[in-house]
């Protein structure tokens, strides 16, 4: 029995997912919830995440945070799926549309946005921050706030300032929180 080579292929296209992602809008701080539910429905999801430091007591903590808030982008992930689904599903509020056809994000944006996700997401608190040596600051430290400096150095857990105190040049060590830039 001989198989025809082009029949085989069309066979294999109907279970290779889509080239094409679609970009539906969610709603508020439910990305990951649409995310989950249309990956129940066989999607093939992305939800961009870029490494966000917040600033509390204790220091900077590294956070996860959508890269673009309430849009997350999925495909089809055989090629016969419908999205006609996608409208109804927890978490979605609607399908991005250029008019009446649903916006279509080319793959090879989809490589960038995660090649610069993986860059970004790898950084450190040193290099995501935007105090350099030189720049002038405010301190929001409690005993000295409101006094004004330059960054003399900046680490991954301090920034070292030199102030002027009682008329006299001194190095104080902070935390990334505890300064602000100055404009």
């Amino acid at each position: 029995m001989t198989q025809n080579p082009q029949i085989a292929d069309a066979v294999l296209d109907d279970f290779a997912p889509s080239p094409r992602w679609y970009l539906a809008y969610t709603k508020p701080r439910q990305e990951h919830i649409a995310q989950t539910h249309l990956q129940y429905q066989a999607f093939e999801t992305y939800l961009p995440l870029y490494k966000k430091f917040k600033k509390t007591e204790q220091g900077p903590v590294a956070q996860f945070e959508p890269m673009f808030p309430r849009y997350i982008l999925f495909r089809p992930s055989r090629a016969e799926q419908s999205i006609s689904t996608v409208r109804s599903t927890k978490g979605i509020t609607t399908l991005v549309r250029f008019g009446f056809e649903p916006a279509l994000v080319n793959d090879e944006l989809v490589q960038r946005i995660r090649q610069l996700e993986v860059d970004r997401n790898q950084a450190t608190l040193q290099e995501l921050s935007n105090l350099k040596a030189g720049q002038t600051v405010f301190l929001k430290h409690t005993a000295l706030a409101g006094m004004e400096g330059f960054v003399q150095s900046v680490s991954s857990k301090r920034v070292a300032v030199l102030l002027e105190i009682l008329g006299r040049p001194t190095v104080v060590q902070l935390e990334h929180h505890q300064v602000e830039l100055s404009q």
